[in-house]
């Protein structure tokens, strides 16, 4: 390769030595022994180094006399400005605080009661409805019932047993429901038919009731537990497969229960000790759907093999049954459910003497 040619100046005292890139950046060469390098004036490093040098030359510290008086006498004046403004403002501001101080303190006070009852708003309007609906009720119930002058008889039933009810329904409140039943056939029905309420209502059910007795047998366990899978399939049209098969294998764990008890009702009742339970309840919205007695029972029927047997469904099953007398209060049926009560329970106390 071929280098370019250097140009040296004919003078070795002229010559001038260039920066050289070091790993700490641009230094000048140092002066040879025996040189004499002319200083130019017109190169930017000694115009940038003069420049720098004239700018970071400081200013000569002042005496500690003078910067004393300075700042006594800045301090005075800056705290008389003070005083004279905090005077203009406290009497500027006296006459109107005067004035607004009670109407701050009012609006203060307005404002915390409104943000302490505006959590209880909503509370307090449905205890206003609630009131107005009691009142309502007890008006009715007063005069005799809304319901019970629609009906022929002029009895006052409880609130879902309206007079558009079907005839089954009503019924069925009037001779059965809650009446306490004694009888394994009858309790079995209940508990199969009570499971049926998942899918149906209550007068779907009673409208198929026949009919169902007619395919398991007027529900004798022992007689449903030998039942042909096939012959009860063949009943869809009625409900569901799922129920179907619930009621099959239901009357088999009953068949058990029998042969551990010596009766499903004396397995049943000894749940509630042989005497049902009066719940007073005054409006319907106070009827629960389950109850924690109802979720003990059904665990203990889930663990014994039964199926369709929901804390729902066994509440509706001890209300059918009467295990519970779930009655209002103002229902015509809601004594006569407490003297049967009282009436079986004291039967089955000379039977034990």
């Amino acid at each position: 390769m071929s280098v370019p040619p250097r140009f040296r100046s004919t003078d070795s005292g002229e010559r001038d030595f260039r920066s050289v890139l070091g790993p700490t950046g641009n230094k000048l060469q140092r002066k040879l022994p025996g040189m004499k390098l002319e200083n130019k004036k017109k190169t930017t490093t000694t115009i940038e180094s003069k420049d720098e040098k004239t700018k970071k030359k400081p200013d000569p510290p002042a005496s500690p006399t003078t910067t004393l008086k300075q700042c006594s006498s800045l301090c005075s004046s800056l705290l008389r400005k003070n005083s004279a403004s905090m005077t203009a403002s406290y009497s500027s501001d006296a006459s109107s605080s005067c004035e607004s101080s009670h109407l701050s303190v009012a609006s203060s006070s307005s404002c915390k009661k409104a943000v302490r009852r505006s959590g209880s708003v909503s509370s307090v309007g449905a205890c206003a409805r609630r009131k107005q609906v009691d009142e309502k009720d007890d008006k009715v119930g007063a005069s005799g019932g809304s319901n019970g002058d629609c009906f022929a008889d002029g009895r006052r039933r409880c609130a879902w047993i309206t007079p558009k009810a079907d005839s089954s329904y009503v019924a069925f409140h009037d001779e059965e429901w809650g009446v306490p039943v004694h009888d394994d056939k009858k309790l079995f029905e209940l508990l199969s038919l009570s499971g049926a309420l998942s899918e149906l209502s209550w007068t779907d059910i009673l409208s198929r009731r026949q009919l169902l007795r007619e395919v398991f047998m007027d529900f004798d366990p022992v007689a449903v537990s030998e039942l042909n899978e096939k012959k009860v399939i063949s009943a869809i049209s009625l409900l569901s497969e799922v129920k179907l098969r619930s009621i099959l294998d239901n009357a088999r764990q009953v068949r058990k229960i029998i042969a551990e008890y010596g009766s499903f009702k004396k397995y049943m009742w000894n749940f509630v000790s042989n005497k049902p339970t009066q719940s007073q309840f005054r409006y319907q919205r106070q009827v629960p759907v389950k109850t924690s007695k109802a979720e003990f029972i059904s665990k203990d029927l889930v663990r014994r093999g039964f199926r369709s047997v929901s804390p729902t469904v066994i509440y509706s099953f001890m209300q059918a049954g009467g295990l519970t007398n779930d009655h209002l209060i103002g229902c015509f049926r809601y004594q006569d459910c407490c003297v049967d009560a009282e009436t079986t329970t004291k039967a089955k106390k000379t039977e034990r003497e």
